[in-house]
């Protein structure tokens, strides 16, 4: 069984069907790329697993544990974090106590001193460790979208759902986050990314599921994704430079 099970999920926003029949399966510690054009249902997907929409129809199993109805908060207790693709953190917080509010929806506290020593563990690992007492406003935008992952990693997840953290970055920030995407998986997170593009990150995902217009189109292995014709022109569009 896998770890992550998305069965047939529909959801409707008024007439639209933003998602139809969807189905998607993760493995622990896998790296799944979920790709396509704007408007393709990839956000309204993660929105549906970490439980800010409820679907019309369907369901979503993590590790045996059905998330369908549960409230968001609820969910993130159960290991699922997520970062967005405009980054949603608190203004007028410090780097690190963005990260610390981050730990309170995971597992249980570790007192005063635990959760400021994690949080600067985990600034430290995003290399935000020299912006720790400055508020998240004051950061660059390659910045706070390091310190929205911080702040999911606070939480303690296993399952991770990121929202194109690369998108808008440089290409230098762009590669620092491929690379931590990677060593997520290594060290045993199951990791759903979105990317608008085919690139770096789809490449060395282990299975990549491409939507269009709220439906799955393709899904497998990046080399048989690669290999199909017209997948890239037609659904993906062209890798940022």
């Amino acid at each position: 069984m896998a770890a992550l099970e998305i069965d047939q999920v529909t959801h409707r926003f008024g007439a639209l069907e933003a998602l139809r029949d969807v189905s998607l399966a993760a493995d622990a510690g896998s790296l799944v790329a979920l790709v396509g054009p704007n408007g393709a249902g990839k956000t309204t997907l993660l929105d549906v697993v970490s439980g800010r929409l409820r679907p019309a129809r369907g369901a979503v199993h993590w590790n045996g544990v059905d998330l369908t109805r549960l409230p968001a908060h609820r969910i993130a207790s159960l290991g699922v974090g997520r970062t967005f693709q405009i980054p949603r953190l608190f203004p007028g917080l410090t780097a690190l106590d963005n990260v610390r509010v981050g730990a309170t929806f995971g597992a249980a506290s570790s007192g005063r001193a635990g959760e400021q020593r994690h949080a600067g563990e985990l600034l430290a690992w995003v290399g935000l460790q020299d912006k720790a007492g400055l508020r998240a406003t004051q950061l660059s935008l390659g910045e706070q979208k390091r310190l929205e992952l911080a702040v999911a990693l606070g939480t303690s997840p296993r399952l991770l759902l990121l929202d194109e953290l690369s998108g808008g970055l440089a290409p230098r920030d762009r590669e620092q986050v491929y690379r931590a995407c990677e060593e997520l998986r290594h060290r045993g997170l199951t990791v759903i990314a979105i990317e608008h593009a085919l690139g770096w990150l789809a490449q060395r995902a282990d299975r990549v599921v491409v939507l269009d217009q709220g439906v799955v189109v393709a899904a497998g292995p990046p080399g048989e994704i690669l290999a199909l014709p017209g997948v890239i022109e037609a659904y993906v569009g062209e890798d940022e430079a």
